[in-house]
């Protein structure tokens, strides 16, 4: 199988051809020079780098046919743009170009809009994540992001969900040749609690006689959605003493609930 063949319609995927660095570089040459042939010759000589990205989209979800229109116009802009001088592979150039026209065309299609502001936001706090990473060797916490970019751990996480594809209720999770499960079967009904109101309040209970810290570490953990590692970052221990500390809650709160 050709791991490049993609349904395009009016293209023959699989006679498309592929420039060699050679004709690439002389190609390049004559388009600076202004011969307009050379620049379709160039895109029509890397269209298979398009379609060896949009092939990672291929799930039933996008329109192949406008994800490779798409695509072509981030190779075209990285054709008009490339500088033989710089010395790197034109391939290197183009993918995040491609890419990123790809990536604004699906984020924009997209049926669940989110606010500017939001968005921007994610793009912040991502840029700001690769820059530690690259100077630290380590990823951020969560307090070091905040802290940096002067936003509430609310702002955060709303800007991490933003950035979350919405699924389907219908979007079949399972199926071993009979029945299928779909993930609005796996979904709670909010009409048929399934903690009744008796036991919300001896939780509630419980959780006002335990110590502070085991009742903190269980809301964080539980309600705010931490990590045992992130915790044990804010709090300077070891993700073994944070997950003693949950284990001795978890069991205390059981206790005082019986």
């Amino acid at each position: 199988m050709n791991k490049y063949k993609v349904d395009i319609n009016g293209i023959d995927t699989n006679n498309l051809k592929v420039l060699k660095k050679s004709e690439m570089d002389e190609l390049f040459k004559k388009f600076h020079e202004g011969d307009k042939q050379a620049k379709d010759d160039l895109v029509n000589g890397n269209l298979k780098l398009v379609l060896s990205i949009i092939k990672g989209y291929n799930n039933g979800k996008n329109d192949m046919n406008d994800l490779f229109q798409v695509g072509c116009i981030g190779l075209i802009k990285a054709v008009d743009n490339f500088d033989t001088s710089v010395g790197v592979m034109f391939s290197t150039y183009a993918v995040p170009l491609i890419l990123g026209e790809i990536k604004r065309y699906i984020r924009d299609s997209n049926t669940l809009r989110v606010t500017r502001s939001i968005r921007d936001r994610a793009y912040q706090i991502m840029k700001y994540k690769d820059e530690f990473q690259r100077v630290h060797g380590v990823e951020p916490t969560i307090e070091e992001i905040t802290e940096a970019l002067d936003i509430s751990e609310y702002e955060l996480r709303e800007a991490y969900d933003s950035c979350i594809d919405p699924v389907s209720i219908y979007e079949p999770i399972y199926n071993d040749g009979g029945d299928t499960i779909y993930l609005l079967d796996q979904l709670a009904d909010s009409k048929e609690s399934l903690v009744d109101k008796d036991t919300l309040i001896s939780l509630n209970k419980a959780l006002s006689r335990i110590k502070e810290r085991e009742k903190n570490i269980l809301i964080d953990r539980y309600i705010v959605g931490k990590t045992q590692m992130e915790l044990a970052s804010e709090l300077g221990v070891s993700q073994a003493q944070i997950s003693r500390i949950e284990k001795n809650a978890i069991s205390n709160v059981k206790k005082l609930i019986k």
